[in-house]
């Protein structure tokens, strides 16, 4: 490997070198070399970055939408070009096996297809005769500048799926806080839309801590903030942006639950557990951490799901032979080990262990193996709090209320599943879990980009979700414009106003 890249952030199109004296280092987690060095930008390149989105504003939100929209097919057919290279940046940069980063790409992807149907669904509404000689219309609007604070574990569908089309398919156009561990892969998109034709500064990204992050909060010129991260850091911000009357969507932790009742079918259940547990090395929102399991399959779906665990390849993650690769980098993987002997230290029985793994010629890499809890009770921490790796518990219950029960009794309701075959019991399962994105059969209930991503309770702060109409709504404000009219003869009866604007 070469030295690692001196990186700069973007804003009006071009690259900046910074003039901060902090850099931050992004590795690969596979191979644990640095490879590049991020900046840490200033206050005053934050404030740059904030204004070049306020100067291209004008100009992008008056280009009509249909124009605008022009450019996202562009892009659209410029991600499928480089769909190899992207692929590869995100494994290289993220550590996904490269079947899951190109998912993230393609998910990108999907989110720009969707932001097309702007022209559509931006479309407002309108009543004529809303009073007698009354017609009312009501148009969508774009805001101005948003900013995007983006996590590591998504750096191609989060900040240019989820963020950026829609935000700027609506007229809007973003600063995005790329995250320091990940920042490659959207610097690229980015470039590829500037390719497309998207004009300077209507997208932004800059790398800086949470302190130069904070200027978004408070900021005159952001409308609204958009965050995928931790549920602390989410709250925080919605209560700072809303004070300063901003829109905020965060999208927040997540543990996920399966319930899996008597009847389900024990081999495949158990594969769907294992890809929604343990793919990309369970650093997902929507990741499958824990299973609820009727007493009376528990030993033959633990078992199961134990042979199906060890066989998965560890590797690094741009070899396609690899299945599951690495955490993002060392202090991750440290924290994800707390975790698993803090689960010993809890009484939990650990079936499978994860530690130790090692990969040869990548011995410094960031491997975590699959790890599997089993017999983890009510009030053990590692059952209850996001962890964000490879690591999944095992809870038994009688029955499916209590199942249920302890399903809804978990702070984060991002998404939850079912697995049976009994046609009652899903129904009463959709209509009274607590996630928000519901599967039946399905490990990894992720909806695709017309439907929001709608997490509830802890796992999601803010009124409007990203994607579906939820997202168009979010990037746009109402304006209700009421007209009347009056024929010729009804003019002239009229007394000519004499009001001279003053209120």
């Amino acid at each position: 490997m070469g030295e690692a890249k001196k990186l700069g952030f973007y804003a009006n199109g071009e690259y900046i070198v910074s003039k901060t004296e902090k850099y931050m280092d992004a590795y690969n987690p596979s191979t644990g070399e640095v490879i590049a060095k991020v900046p840490c930008c200033t206050e005053e390149e934050v404030e740059y970055a904030i204004s070049c989105a306020r100067q291209a504003y004008p100009g992008w939100s008056s280009t009509p939408v249909m124009k605008r929209v022009q450019i996202l097919y562009k892009l659209r057919d410029l991600l499928v070009e480089h769909m190899d290279e992207l692929t590869y940046l995100v494994a290289y940069e993220n550590g996904k096996a490269w079947e899951e980063a190109k998912g993230d790409v393609l998910k990108a992807k999907e989110a720009t297809e969707q932001a097309i149907s702007a022209p559509s669904l931006m479309m407002g509404e309108s009543l004529m005769d809303a009073s007698a000689g009354y017609d009312t219309v009501l148009y969508r609007e774009p805001l101005g500048v948003f900013a995007g604070i983006v996590p590591f574990n998504f750096p191609a569908m989060i900040p240019m799926g989820w963020m950026t089309p829609m935000c700027i398919a609506c007229g809007n156009t973003i600063v995005l806080k790329a995250a320091t561990f990940t920042p490659q892969s959207c610097m690229r998109i980015a470039e590829l839309y500037k390719e497309a034709g998207l004009p300077d500064g209507v997208i932004n990204i800059v790398t800086c801590s949470r302190t130069e992050a904070e200027i978004f909060l408070n900021h005159p010129d952001v409308k609204g903030i958009t965050f995928v991260g931790s549920t602390s850091v989410g709250k925080h911000i919605y209560a700072t942006a809303a004070a300063s009357g901003k829109r905020v969507q965060a999208l927040c932790e997540a543990k996920n639950h399966a319930l899996v009742l008597e009847d389900a079918p024990v081999e495949r259940t158990a594969a769907g557990i294992i890809n929604a547990a343990f793919g990309c090395a369970g650093e997902r929102c929507m990741a499958l951490p824990v299973v609820v399991v009727q007493e009376s399959i528990a030993d033959a779906l633990v078992e199961a799901i134990v042979e199906q665990a060890k066989k998965i390849t560890v590797g690094p993650a741009y070899e396609k032979t690899t299945a599951m690769g690495p955490v993002v980098n060392a202090g991750h993987k440290k924290s994800v080990l707390a975790w698993i002997e803090k689960g010993l230290e809890e009484g939990a029985s650990l079936v499978l262990d994860g530690r130790g793994v090692k990969v040869p010629g990548y011995e410094n890499g960031f491997y975590i193996g699959p790890t599997i809890f089993d017999h983890v009770k009510p009030g053990m921490t590692v059952g209850d709090s996001e962890i964000f790796g490879p690591v999944l518990c095992i809870k038994r219950v009688k029955n499916f209320e209590e199942g249920l029960a302890v399903m809804n009794h978990n702070p984060f309701a991002n998404g939850s599943v079912i697995f049976t075959q009994n046609g009652h019991y899903a129904r009463e399962f959709a209509r009274h879990t607590d996630g928000g994105m519901v599967g039946v059969n399905v490990g990894i209930p992720v909806p695709v980009g017309v439907f929001p991503f709608s997490g509830h309770k802890n796992s999601f702060i803010g009124d409007l979700h990203c994607l579906g109409k939820d997202g168009y709504r979010f990037y746009t404000e109402t304006k209700v414009v009421t007209t009347r009219w009056f024929d010729e003869a009804e003019r002239k009866k009229k007394t000519v106003s004499t009001w001279d604007g003053t209120i």
